[in-house]
């Protein structure tokens, strides 16, 4: 069976998109070709800075032969229904086609359609074209000739305008190679905007520029390796972490490991060269995470530290050249580390200046008069300057400075709540934000609140206030950590309850798959600190919004069910208005552990009945009973249960007072045994009403007991 083999090389595909982009190519290939009737053994893509590649292996040489029947309308259809039947059909007469019949509808037409079968090759010259104008890059440009307006000319050859391809760079060649393993193959040779798909490529641009022929995946492999091109990501990703750490090792250090960064450099590059560059430790006074950051972000190389630190970085660094030099790399790493010493001196200097007073303090006194602040202090400088500026937070909710003095009173609400000291808990939210101001956060935004803590680590703040400006913004995502000081938790609940509460009030809710204020993330941070960290913490009268709170209720099933827990038993115990979201857990998490216990099926067995024929009574408007009353019992077997009701009742809500809903449950299976013999025994429907009434209302003391650890009719099984 025949191989495909198809390359798209163009000018440089930006490292972020070359994943995605080739896991597109694969599918929309692949996708086609099975609709157009083909089958393949196996797909795999490639890419490179410069290049797409799709390898699909035993591809069927046609596709089938196909036999379609077309039902038409009954024979004695107006000549318009039947028209219209010939031109679905492809039909140019009546008499082309074939009358069946009906038992009950009569004599119908059918067209009996053939389709042949076509050839690889015309399907995959007809479906290329689509598939590269559609492609759907992030961005895209056009380029070219094509790109000129319409009618505008350029030694000849007319613009295309609108029409012309767009790319994510501009695309330079296609290969596109079809044949047998070991016969020869050929091109096929679709077109599009000038360029004609054929079996040439280009190795590395500097090293290899020449032309190479191609003739299947193979040979087409080992000719890039020749030309110093890599064509496997994942194996330049394997070889620049792996001489990376040698590179360290060899020099006394260990490598900072940065997986966003690898994969991103692997992109960069297509024959990866590891080098070693230094910058002067002086610049080891700077916070290790700016120096990182720095030297990622502005030259994509990774760090170091020496062998055994958790912490502190050396001053050397690694980078990935795309060259072999011929000098070694000297050149290069001289290149690189001009620029990081350039970047490192920007870095310190903004360290320098936050560590200092701002110029105008003088008009900053109302400001921190609001807010206690001290004004000897830097961070506290910044956290005034935040205010006076009146920087905006949201246009419908107000300033950043509006923003702290309500995270402030909500912290104030919490703390007791959480069992936070008062007065670090107002210290940790009015510096919470300050670092919005810093030279060092203003350069990069993600080291908010890392910042905060650095600095406030210098003015002498309490450790856990320090701790708290940090952490105040975790956790970020379901993989992020949870803060454990309980200055820190108070004041994360109190900023992602302010922004949900905020965002709720101007309806500016999440709709589908769109979140741009990330408050999903949000209400799963509070959810995730809640359960984590043990708080009890009744939401509903915090936030006083219920719609809020089935918000919450949406991402405690998720997280619920991401433990583990299954949606039924979660269902059982959880109520619209609930808002102990960390009872609700404890309630599930005892739940699944017993339901599959002896205990835990005597329990389901006991109540399910009772509950379900309670609830058809229910539905039927039958009258029950307000209470049980012991002069309307008769028989032994719901004296019985009357009193195996009450014992159980009584037991499972002490154990509830106590939290202990494992108890609860062991209590409430006691009433399997009575119930059973109630059922057995006792005829519910009794022809008096008085007697049917307090039967029923037997029944509905069970539901009302289980009632105070989950509604077992919810649990399936």
């Amino acid at each position: 069976m025949p191989d495909l083999l198809l390359e798209l090389r163009s000018e440089e595909i930006p490292a972020r998109m070359q994943r995605k982009a080739a896991g597109d190519l694969k599918k929309l290939v692949t996708d086609a070709l099975v609709d157009a009737g083909l089958t393949y053994e196996g797909a795999r893509e490639y890419w490179t800075p410069r290049r797409l590649t799709l390898d699909i292996r035993g591809l069927t040489a046609r596709s089938a032969d196909l036999r379609e029947e077309i039902k038409g309308p009954s024979t004695s259809a107006p000549g318009q229904a039947i028209a219209g039947f010939l031109r679905k059909a492809g039909l140019v007469d009546i008499s082309e086609a074939q009358v069946a019949t009906d038992p009950k509808k009569g004599d119908y037409y059918v067209a009996i359609v053939s389709k042949p079968g076509r050839a690889a090759e015309e399907i995959i010259e007809g479906v290329m074209p689509g598939i590269i104008r559609s492609f759907p890059w992030p961005k895209s440009m056009r380029s070219g000739f094509a790109s000129m307006p319409k009618g505008s000319s350029y030694g000849g050859i007319e613009g295309k305008g609108s029409e012309s391809l767009r790319w994510v760079r501009p695309l330079q060649s296609i290969v596109c190679m079809f044949g047998p393993e070991h016969d020869e193959t050929k091109v096929i040779p679709f077109e599009i905007d000038g360029i004609t798909a054929g079996n040439v490529t280009y190795g590395h641009r500097f090293h290899a520029p020449e032309a190479i022929t191609v003739r299947r995946f193979d040979d087409y492999v080992a000719s890039l390796e020749k030309a110093r091109v890599m064509l496997d990501a994942d194996r330049r990703k394997d070889m620049i972490l792996h001489d990376a750490r040698d590179l360290a090792f060899a020099n006394g250090l260990e490598l900072v490991e940065d997986e966003g960064l690898l994969e991103e450099v692997s992109g960069l590059v297509e024959w990866p060269h590891v080098l070693m560059g230094e910058f002067e430790k002086d610049y080891l006074e700077i916070p290790a995470e700016i120096i990182r950051l720095t030297i990622k972000t502005n030259q994509k190389c990774f760090v170091t530290r020496p062998q055994g630190s958790e912490e502190g970085l050396s001053n050397h660094f690694i980078l990935i050249s795309n060259i072999d030099a011929k000098d070694g790399g000297k050149e290069i790493i001289h290149g690189n580390g001009k620029v990081v010493r350039a970047r490192l001196s920007d870095a310190k200097h903004f360290w320098t200046r936050d560590q200092g007073d701002i110029p105008d303090l003088a008009t900053l006194t109302d400001s921190a008069k609001k807010f206690d602040l001290d004004l000897k202090k830097p961070l506290d400088q910044r956290m005034a300057k935040l205010d006076a500026l009146n920087v905006t937070f949201h246009a419908k909710l107000g300033t950043q400075g509006e923003r702290v003095a309500r995270i402030r009173a909500l912290a104030k609400e919490l703390a007791p709540i959480v069992g936070a000291d008062p007065i670090l808990v107002d210290r940790a939210a009015v510096l919470a934000k300050a670092d919005l101001r810093t030279e060092a956060v203003g350069e990069f935004p993600e080291l908010q609140g890392l910042m905060g803590r650095r600095y406030a680590g210098l003015q002498g703040e309490d450790e856990s206030v320090s701790i708290a400006i940090e952490d105040h913004y975790k956790p970020q995502g379901p993989s992020d950590r949870v803060p454990k000081d309980k200055v820190a938790i108070t004041v994360a609940l109190a900023d992602k309850l302010d922004t949900l509460v905020g965002f709720w009030a101007i309806d500016e809710k999440p709709t589908g798959s769109k979140d741009p204020y990330a408050l999903r993330r949000a209400a799963l941070g509070v959810v995730r600190i809640l359960l984590e960290r043990n708080v009890r913490l009744p939401l509903l009268a915090t936030t006083k919004d219920a719609d809020l709170l089935s918000f919450f209720h949406d991402r405690l099933k998720v997280y619920l069910r991401d433990m583990g827990a299954r949606h039924d038993i979660i269902d059982s115990v959880l109520t619209p208005e609930t808002d102990d979201l960390l009872l609700v857990a404890r309630r599930a998490e005892a739940l699944t552990s017993f339901i599959s216990s002896e205990d835990g099926k005597n329990l389901l067995a006991g109540t399910k009945r009772a509950v379900q024929l309670l609830a058809a009574e229910e539905k039927k408007g039958t009258v029950i009973a307000d209470g049980v009353s012991d002069e309307l019992l008769k028989l032994d077997a719901e004296k019985a249960l009357w009193a195996a009701i009450r014992t159980a009742s009584a037991e499972a809500s002490a154990a509830v007072q106590k939290e202990d809903f494992r108890s609860a449950m062991e209590a409430l299976s006691k009433l399997r045994a009575p119930v059973d013999k109630f059922f057995e025994d006792v005829l519910v429907n009794d022809e008096d009403p008085a007697i049917r009434a307090n039967r029923l209302a037997l029944l509905k003391a069970i539901r009302e007991a289980t009632g105070t650890v989950a509604d077992f009719s919810k649990i399936s099984g």
